[in-house]
């Protein structure tokens, strides 16, 4: 697994509580979020007066060789990550006054495919590459929603299926887990973009200590779906809980995913 860039960077300036957004344009909330300004919560405020941004993430989908689910899914969260973790993302660097206004505003992220040219003009554009164990997603600085790049604009959303041809193995519980319902059925871009809600949830609950030994280790994590007896024990632990607005594929308010580290336990 990795980055196509990997500097050493210092641990970004803590921004502000985020509203998670999901794949086509949806929004995600925060559960336990009481700030009347927070953008994880579900009525309108003045986030949504704010000029709306979009992190773009495109996921490498070749017709003979498409990555297993998972390994999509766990590269998509680590992609978010490395994109937070960022030194460009952070201070005076070159994404940070994009980073800043996209958090300002509906935290939105958009996942779309590619294979072929069309990922090789994507890699040409300013981004980051991260690579799973066959997995390969691009993340890029964060786009006004009416404003993507033409040779992502043209890409494919919907249609991103993805499958894994072995049940994955236990995940290691002394390392993050992104749990996902058990009880929804979601396409593996929107699976993906929740995904990484989740992962940005939990670097937000860290201390900027444990954001750098997760930083530094290389982002570990786990992407697995909880077994049905637990998801209620999960979603009522006092960790972070990522609830849709179903915009898209699932009912208003629906829990997502609920970010296990270790940290936060």
């Amino acid at each position: 697994m990795g980055v196509s860039k990997d500097p050493t960077t210092p641990v970004p300036d803590s921004p502000p509580v985020l509203d998670g957004a999901s794949v086509l344009d949806g929004a995600s909330v925060l559960e336990s979020a009481s700030d009347p300004d927070s953008p994880f919560r579900p009525e309108p405020g003045d986030r949504d007066l704010a000029p709306q941004f979009v992190l773009p993430l495109v996921v490498r989908v070749e017709r003979a060789a498409p990555p297993p689910r998972t390994d999509a899914l766990e590269t998509a969260a680590r992609a978010v990550l490395v994109m937070l973790g960022d030194e460009r993302s952070a201070g005076e660097g070159e994404w940070a006054r994009a980073m800043r206004d996209w958090q300002d505003a509906r935290i939105r992220k958009v996942v779309r495919r590619a294979r072929g040219a069309e990922w090789r003009r994507a890699e040409a554009l300013p981004g980051i590459t991260v690579t799973g164990k066959t997995a390969e997603v691009r993340v890029f600085p964060p786009v006004p929603l009416d404003g993507w790049p033409k040779d992502l604009a043209r890409l494919q959303v919907s249609g991103t299926d993805l499958d894994d041809p072995e049940p994955p193995a236990d995940a290691d519980s002394c390392a993050p887990v992104l749990w996902m319902n058990p009880d929804l059925d979601m396409s593996a871009g929107k699976a993906m973009a929740q995904a990484g809600h989740g992962a940005q949830l939990a670097w937000w609950e860290l201390s900027d200590a444990e954001r750098a030994v997760w930083r530094d280790a290389g982002f570990p994590l786990a992407v697995r779906t909880a077994d049905p007896a637990r998801w209620a024990g999960l979603t009522a632990g006092g960790l972070p809980v990522v609830r849709d607005a179903g915009y898209t594929e699932i009912a208003p308010g629906s829990c997502t995913v609920v970010a296990d580290h270790p940290a936060l336990r």
